[in-house]
């Protein structure tokens, strides 16, 4: 395992971030965390690379704990964090050489994987660009091309397309499912449940503090939902009239909509039938469906 968890803890003063954890990350492979604000994935994900110390149970990175090898675990993972904290008064370039260094690298190695990385990424030709100059999809690939430059084992991304156009995000996800064929083993949490369905082998869903569920994004749909979704905007009086009527047909409430479950699209007939002009969408379950049925639709803060 590249990633060992058992009754893994942490608490804050008397806040539990993280409760009683059990997880394991094989190598080669893409694990999600996902979960509602304050679920305790960042705290997680700063446990394992070394940042936050758990308070109790145990936790071991590429074999080693991280309470005694905090160093030897850093050296081989890459870190690709939720906020922007490249240094404002370097350029592309000497943000990566000034991080290559922090892992003496001897400078023509460093100089090689920092151009590397720049083609990777495709910012060969920003390498000479200030970093406030560049947009912040060009910010992002950055901070992943930073992450790249100690070749790590291991590279942990902590909602690493958040704000980004479609383009930028499509040209991420393809980035990574090119690192995971080379054999570099991703750990990621993502509130867009559509980039962890697509890049995601294993998915955690957290919720409280604790794990609520493990699986693949097939075997998650399947073990919770049945395969279709109706998707109704609906009105409360009309909301009321329709489960009124149809009160056998399982079924969730948020806000202006109602989101029907079945087995086959014919279980919804009746409801279309009898109101035809509601506004609807008839769709396959997805792992944006399990979430919000295993977490709840209210906000979070």
């Amino acid at each position: 395992m590249v990633i060992e968890a058992k009754s893994l803890h942490k608490r804050y003063g008397g806040i539990v971030a993280v409760k009683s954890l059990d997880f394991g990350v094989e190598k080669g492979r893409c694990y999600g965390l996902v979960g509602p604000n304050g679920a305790g994935k960042t705290t997680t994900m700063k446990m394992i690379y070394c940042i936050v110390l758990p308070t109790s149970g145990s936790l071991r990175v590429f074999g080693l704990d991280v309470l005694s090898h905090p160093r030897q675990i850093k050296a081989r993972l890459g870190v690709v964090p939720q906020e922007n904290n490249l240094d404002p008064d370097l350029t592309t370039w000497q943000n990566l050489m000034v991080y290559a260094r922090y892992f003496g690298l001897p400078r023509p190695l460093a100089r090689r994987r920092c151009q590397e990385q720049l083609d990777f990424m495709d910012l060969s030709d920003r390498a000479g660009t200030p970093v406030p100059d560049l947009s912040g999809g060009m910010k992002r690939r950055l901070i992943m091309s930073r992450a790249l430059v100690n070749d790590p084992e291991l590279i942990i991304l902590d909602e690493p397309t958040t704000g980004l156009d479609p383009q930028v995000r499509h040209l991420i996800w393809d980035k990574l499912l090119e690192l995971k064929d080379r054999g570099i083993t991703l750990l990621l949490t993502t509130h867009y449940m559509d980039e962890a369905q697509k890049l995601c082998d294993e998915i955690i869903i957290m919720d409280q503090a604790r794990r609520v569920d493990v699986g693949s994004p097939t075997e998650l749909i399947r073990r919770h939902l049945p395969p279709y979704v109706l998707e109704a905007r609906a009105g409360r009086r009309l909301a009321a009239d329709i489960l009124g009527r149809f009160p056998e047909i399982s079924h969730q409430e948020s806000g202006q909509s109602l989101y029907f479950y079945g087995s086959a699209a014919t279980d919804f007939d009746g409801i279309l039938a009898a109101w035809p002009r509601v506004e609807h969408v008839l769709r396959p379950a997805s792992l944006e469906d399990v979430f919000l049925k295993l977490t709840g639709r209210e906000i979070r803060a």
